[in-house]
C-alpha cells in the first residue's frame, strides 16, 4: 500500500507540473483560494453588481456606476455588443482552450486585464491593494489609477501581477514627471496617459447625491505634494477640485513630453477615431485604448465595440490596440478579440466584486470571465487566441 501511495503522489506531482508548465503566464498564477459560498454564488458580472449595490452607500455606488449626462454613452456601450453576432466553427478540437497572451511583452493568463478606477476604498477597506493581489492570482495585469486611495507604491507590493500606471496631466507638470519617476521606482511596466479628459464630463448621479468622499478614503499619490483632503470635500466637491487641477490645454505636445521624460512604454487611453488612432502611432505610443472613459465624459458617444474595427485597421499592427468599455460576458470579450483586440481591459465588474468580496471578489468575477471566454472560444471553435479572427464575427 506504501508503495502505491507514493507512486499515486508521483504521478500526481509529475501531472500537476505539466499543469503549472503550459504557459509561462500560467506557471506564476498563485493557487486562488476558495470563493466564500456567497462569493461562489456569483453567476455572472450582474450577480455582482447586485452584491455591490447591497454592499455600497448609494452615493458610493452611483459613483462607480454612472455615466454622464443622460447615460447614452453608457447605455451605448452595452447596446453595442449586439450590433456583432457571431458565427462559429464546427468540428474543430478544443479539448483544451489557451487563453495566455502578453501585454507590450508582459505575460497573462488571459485576454482580460483590470482598467484603471479611482478610489477602490469607497467599494472595500483593502482598497487597490485588494485588487492587486486578486488580479495577481487571476495572473492578469492591473492599471493602477492617479486617483487611487492606495498609493502606487503600495498597490506595487501588494501586486504578484504586472502593473501599468494610468497617468493625468495636471496644470503642474512637476507634478506628473514626479509620480512618472515613482511609477518607474516602483517596478510599473508601462504608462497609460488618459487622453479624453480635458476636463470632467458631467456626472449627474454625483450631484443630486451630494457625492463626497468619506474621511477614510484619501487621495493617496498626492499626499506628499501638501494637496488637503479637505479642499476635495469643500463647496463644489470633488468634480470642481478635479477642474481645477486639469490642464485644459493639452495637446500632441504632450505626448512628446512625456516621451522625454520617461523610457517607459506609453499607451494612449480614451481614442475612438481612426485619424487620432493613427496620430498616435506617429506619435511613438506603444498601445491605444478604444475608451469613452466607460460613458463618464462626452454623451452621445459612439461605442466602443464599434469603433474598435476603424482604430484597429487605422494602426495596421504598428501598435497593440486595446479596448473596454461595457464588457460583461465573456462573448463580448470574444466579439473584441475578433475585430482585433489584444486585450479587454474591464473595470465596473471588478470594483462589483471588490465591493462584494474584497480580494477574492476580485478574482471570483475574474474567474467568471475567464470561464465564460474559454467556453465561448470552445463554442466558437477556437483553441488559441490565435484562432480568432474575423470571420467570427458579422454586423447583426
Amino acid at each position: 500500500m506504501s508503495t502505491r501511495r507514493a507512486m499515486k503522489k508521483v504521478s500526481t506531482a509529475g501531472a500537476r507540473r505539466r499543469a503549472e508548465q503550459t504557459t509561462r503566464a500560467e506557471s506564476a498564477r498563485p493557487t486562488p483560494r476558495p470563493a466564500s459560498s456567497s462569493l461562489a454564488a456569483l453567476l455572472n458580472v450582474a450577480d455582482a453588481e447586485a452584491a455591490a449595490r447591497r454592499a455600497m452607500p448609494r452615493g458610493a455606488f452611483d459613483y462607480y456606476a454612472g455615466g454622464a449626462e443622460d447615460e447614452r454613452t453608457l447605455a451605448r456601450n452595452r447596446d453595442g455588443m449586439d450590433r456583432w453576432v457571431l458565427l462559429h466553427r464546427v468540428l474543430v478540437d478544443v479539448s483544451r482552450v489557451d487563453l495566455a497572451t502578453t501585454a507590450l511583452g508582459a505575460p497573462i493568463a488571459m485576454p482580460i486585464c483590470l482598467a484603471p478606477a479611482a478610489f477602490h476604498r469607497l467599494a472595500h477597506k483593502g482598497g487597490e491593494a485588494a485588487t492587486a493581489r486578486g488580479a495577481g492570482s487571476a495572473g492578469t495585469l492591473l492599471t493602477a489609477s492617479t486617483i487611487a486611495s492606495t498609493s502606487l507604491e503600495d498597490i506595487a507590493v501588494a501586486a504578484t501581477g504586472p502593473l501599468w500606471f494610468q497617468l493625468y496631466i495636471y496644470k503642474t507638470r512637476d507634478i506628473a514627471r514626479d509620480l512618472v519617476a515613482r511609477a518607474e521606482q516602483a517596478g510599473y511596466r508601462a504608462l497609460v496617459l488618459t487622453v479624453d479628459t480635458p476636463m470632467l464630463g458631467r456626472r449627474e448621479r454625483d450631484f443630486r447625491n451630494g457625492f463626497k468622499l468619506p474621511p477614510s478614503v484619501k487621495m493617496a499619490n498626492f499626499e506628499k505634494y501638501g494637496d488637503q483632503f479637505e479642499r476635495w470635500n469643500a463647496p463644489g466637491g470633488m468634480a470642481a477640485r478635479v477642474h481645477e487641477l486639469m490642464d485644459h490645454s493639452l495637446t500632441w505636445e504632450t505626448v512628446e513630453w512625456l516621451r522625454s521624460v520617461t523610457s517607459l512604454p506609453i499607451v494612449l487611453k480614451g481614442i475612438v477615431r481612426s485619424d487620432d488612432a493613427r496620430r498616435a502611432v506617429d506619435a511613438g505610443v506603444q498601445g491605444i485604448i478604444v475608451s469613452n472613459h466607460g460613458g463618464r465624459q462626452l454623451d452621445g458617444g459612439e461605442a466602443t465595440i464599434l469603433a474598435l474595427p476603424d482604430v484597429v485597421d487605422a494602426v495596421a499592427g504598428r501598435a497593440e490596440v486595446y479596448v473596454d468599455g461595457g464588457f460583461r460576458r465573456g462573448s463580448d470579450i470574444l466579439k473584441a478579440l475578433a475585430l482585433g483586440a489584444r486585450a479587454v481591459f474591464v473595470g465596473r465588474p471588478y470594483l462589483w466584486g471588490l465591493a462584494a468580496g474584497g480580494e477574492a471578489g476580485v478574482l471570483r468575477v475574474l474567474d467568471i470571465l475567464r470561464g465564460e471566454l474559454e467556453l465561448a472560444m470552445a463554442l466558437a471553435g477556437c483553441a488559441r487566441l490565435s484562432d480568432i479572427d474575423r470571420s467570427l464575427v458579422r454586423p447583426a
